[in-house]
């Protein structure tokens, strides 16, 4: 009967608890980058949420543990109205502009799927308004939209046509930011849905060509099932894109007007609520704290887009 070399042995061992360096070695600079500009202000902003903060006075900084929080729930505190006001309007515009840019991108991808003549030019016209930074699309929209003097009630008036008040009344000011923000940001999920089309294979269109489908038959059978994982990925990230406006009411709409009696605007988004709490009003731990409830409803629907729209095997 014979036994194992001692020696093999103590090395395989050794061998075996051997820790290997080198995959984190390729991840640390990515981790790096994470830890200072995100898991850092994660953290900074969380306990800033526990402190009535004062930037300009930090002697003036002083705990209140989850008050900032309990604010935002309490009917007779000043956070609460124009929190959830602000909220209501993400909400509405959320509603609104996530199935247009769903819907308006898959149909210019399937008519730029086809072989067109200039196709590539008009993929790059519909996909060059993404290229513009925010600021810029603000300040376009309000070029166009303004009352006076704003290019399209220029020409509505040539016409002889009805010239709303597109950034100083209700509905016409949300009208005006989502169809900025539509012709904004189409492009760039269309880019995405494009490409996921043509990885589709051919083979399942002819085969159901042949069994006798016709053109609707293969879009819902076929074509629909096989964007599904993209298609909740473009939902979920303009969901969060969506949540994130910002700079077209800052621009259009002079932070969110039109004034409203209860308090806040008409168009403000809760991104700009946070600003104003934060920086205008110097409440910077109340600020937070939007942030923080802010960030859990967008983790909450997420989670449920992904319940909702998961590839079932």
């Amino acid at each position: 009967m014979t036994t194992a070399n001692p020696v093999l042995k103590t090395s395989a061992a050794s061998a075996k608890r051997r820790f290997d360096w080198v995959p984190y070695l390729f991840i640390l600079p990515h981790l790096m980058f994470f830890a200072v500009f995100a898991g850092f202000p994660f953290f900074l902003g969380l306990v800033i949420s526990l402190f009535e903060y004062d930037f300009l006075r930090p002697e003036a900084t002083r705990f209140v543990g989850a008050l900032n929080y309990t604010n935002l729930f309490t009917s007779t505190s000043v956070e609460f109205p124009v929190f959830w006001n602000a909220l209501g309007n993400t909400f509405e515009f959320v509603l609104i502009s996530v199935p247009l840019l769903v819907v308006i991108p898959l149909g210019l991808a399937l008519l730029l799927n086809i072989n067109l003549a200039g196709k590539n030019v008009y993929r790059a016209i519909y996909f060059a308004p993404w290229v513009l930074s925010s600021a810029v699309v603000g300040l376009l929209g309000f070029w166009i939209f303004q009352s006076q003097g704003g290019l399209l009630n220029y020409y509505l008036k040539d016409l002889g046509w009805f010239t709303p008040r597109w950034l100083s009344s209700m509905p016409w000011a949300w009208y005006a930011i989502l169809i900025v923000t539509v012709w904004w940001t189409s492009g760039f999920n269309m880019i995405i849905i494009l490409a996921a089309l043509q990885n589709i294979p051919a083979t399942l269109y002819e085969s159901a060509s042949i069994d006798g489908a016709n053109s609707w038959q293969r879009f819902v059978y076929i074509t629909i099932p096989m964007l599904r994982p993209v298609l909740v990925f473009i939902v979920i990230i303009t969901i969060i894109a969506s949540f994130n406006l910002f700079a077209q009411p800052l621009f259009m709409t002079n932070g969110g007007g039109p004034a409203q009696s209860g308090g806040g605007g008409a168009t403000e988004p809760i991104m700009i609520r946070i600003y104003n709490e934060s920086f205008v009003r110097n409440r910077m731990g109340s600020g937070a704290a939007m942030s923080f409830v802010v960030a859990g409803i967008m983790m909450v629907i997420s989670y449920f887009n992904f319940r909702i729209f998961r590839t079932r095997e």
